[in-house]
Formats: C-alpha cells, sequence, structure tokens
C-alpha cells in the first residue's frame, strides 16, 4: 500500500489499543514503584535490569523481559512512552494486538540479546523499553515508508518528513554516539539491535507459520517430482513390454534377448509390489 503524499500527524490516532495503553500503563505503574523504593533501586535494577555479569552468572533469563519496564528516569521514561503512543497505535491498529505484542516482545528481547553479545561482564544494569521502540520505528519505516509525518520540533516548530527518513535519522544518531560515544549509560546498540531485529522479522519473514508454509511446499514439491519420475519410469517401462509382447508373438519366447527378458521379469516385480501396496491399504 502506498501512503506517498499521505500525511499523518503523530499522536493524532483513530483509537486506543489495549496492548498500547497496557503497555503504557504499566511502564508508568512500574516506574512509580521504583520511585517508592527508592532506598533499594539499585538493587531493583541489578536483579530486574539487563545487567550482563549478572545475567551470565545467575542464567537470569528473567532479565530479557523485566528491563524494558524499568527507566532510568522521568524523561527517560517520558519520550520512550510518547514513542510508544505516537507509532504503537498505529501498528497495533495495522497488525491486530496479538501480532504487535509478539513483534514489540522480540524487538526488546532481540535488543538485550545483542547488548549482552557486545557487553559481556559488564557490571552496568541496562534499563529502558527502547530497543522494543526501535523496533517499532523500524517497522512504521517499513509499513508506511512515504508517509509525511507531522512533528512537533522542539514541542512548538512543525516539520514534515517521510517516515523512512525519520528511521534513517534515529539509525544515524543511534550509530553515531554508539561509535563514538555519547550520552553516558545510553545503550545505542541495544537500539540498533532493536531496530534489526525488527527489520530481520518483517523483512525475511522468519515467522513460524511462514517457515512451516515453506517446509510444507518444499515437501509437496519434492513428492510431486518423486510421482512424475516414477510415472515417466512407469510410461517407459509399459511401452518396453508392450514392444517385447509384440516381438513374443511373432517369434516366441525363445527369441527374446537376455536384456528383454530381464524387462519382463522387472515389469513383473513392479506389478507384484504395487499389488502388494495396494493390498495393506485396502486393510488399513
Amino acid at each position: 500500500m502506498d501512503y506517498y503524499g499521505q500525511r499523518y500527524q503523530l499522536g493524532v490516532v483513530r483509537r486506543w489499543g489495549p496492548a498500547v495503553k497496557y503497555l503504557i500503563l504499566t511502564n508508568i505503574g512500574i516506574f512509580v514503584l521504583q520511585q517508592i523504593v527508592e532506598r533499594t533501586s539499585q538493587e531493583m535494577l541489578i536483579y530486574l535490569g539487563l545487567t550482563p555479569d549478572f545475567f551470565v552468572s545467575h542464567f537470569a533469563l528473567w532479565q530479557l523481559v523485566t528491563y524494558m519496564f524499568l527507566h532510568g528516569g522521568l524523561w527517560h521514561l517520558l519520550i520512550n512512552m510518547l514513542i510508544l503512543y505516537m507509532f504503537g497505535v498505529e501498528l497495533e491498529d495495522h497488525w491486530g494486538t496479538k501480532e504487535f505484542l509478539k513483534y514489540y516482545f522480540i524487538c526488546g528481547i532481540g535488543a538485550g540479546l545483542i547488548h549482552l553479545l557486545i557487553s559481556l561482564g559488564s557490571p552496568v544494569p541496562v534499563v529502558g523499553a527502547s530497543g522494543a521502540i526501535y523496533g517499532l520505528l523500524a517497522a512504521f519505516g517499513i509499513l508506511f515508508p512515504n508517509r509525511i509525518l507531522t512533528l512537533l520540533l522542539f514541542f512548538f516548530l512543525p516539520i514534515e518528513i517521510m517516515a523512512k527518513y525519520l528511521v534513517m535519522i534515529f539509525v544515524g544518531i543511534s550509530l553515531f554516539y554508539g561509535i563514538f560515544g555519547g550520552e553516558n549509560g545510553v545503550a545505542h546498540f541495544a537500539h540498533l539491535g532493536g531496530m534489526l531485529v525488527g527489520f530481520l522479522y518483517l523483512k525475511l519473514d522468519w515467522r513460524a507459520a511462514a517457515v512451516s508454509r515453506w517446509l510444507h511446499r518444499k515437501s509437496v514439491n519434492r513428492r510431486m517430482r518423486i510421482a512424475r519420475a516414477d510415472k515417466q519410469r512407469d510410461e517407459q517401462l509399459r511401452d518396453r513390454v508392450d514392444a517385447i509382447l509384440d516381438k513374443i508373438n511373432e517369434v516366441g519366447f525363445e527369441k527374446l534377448s537376455e536384456e528383454e527378458k530381464r524387462i519382463l521379469n522387472q515389469a513383473s516385480h513392479n506389478l507384484k509390489s504395487k499389488s502388494r501396496v495396494s493390498d495393506r491399504h485396502g486393510e488399513a
């Protein structure tokens, strides 16, 4: 579907999807809880944030999910929730709630795994939904690349930009700060990891249903090729047998060559084999 020329003002949406609504409410609720238990917040971050050395030493698989619901500050939370609202509602409306949630968590978990690979042994916990959020940005840019978005620069200056260019800007910023350094404590490669996982998921279609359909097609095509080859061999053998039977009628069986007798035996054996298979199917 081509959205070229169609304008879309972020934040002006038709309806509030349940997945986006409850994700935002959950993130806000957990952030409030973080403030209430501020005295133990560091232990909470180490245990529930994505802490590479703790993850490896305690096999803390839960951190791949829990880290997405913790945030390092109010500004961090607000930015993530704003982007989730602006892009998420449109995507949930397009995909449906179940597929949206699956994609969201795949991107978030994938971003976490990529962060673990590049930060093995680090004692610093990483928190935030940014990996999943960047996955949403990638999805919006892929599904609606020519959609013209209206943004408020500095919250008051309206600008228009195509979705694909906005995604490129986010990629460029994260890549620059990831390579050359920037804001302390921001896992820029985790952001890019969420985008990469989302891109692969959508472009290469590594979903279970797609893999199952591909394997089924391969199996059906293989059976069809085998059936065609068997049919062709049977037709060739039948033609040879017909010619040999005609020769027997003319000169008798004794005049047949050894090769011709072998072909008759083969045809007889094939006929008996098919008859036994037929009988077994009939008994079943």
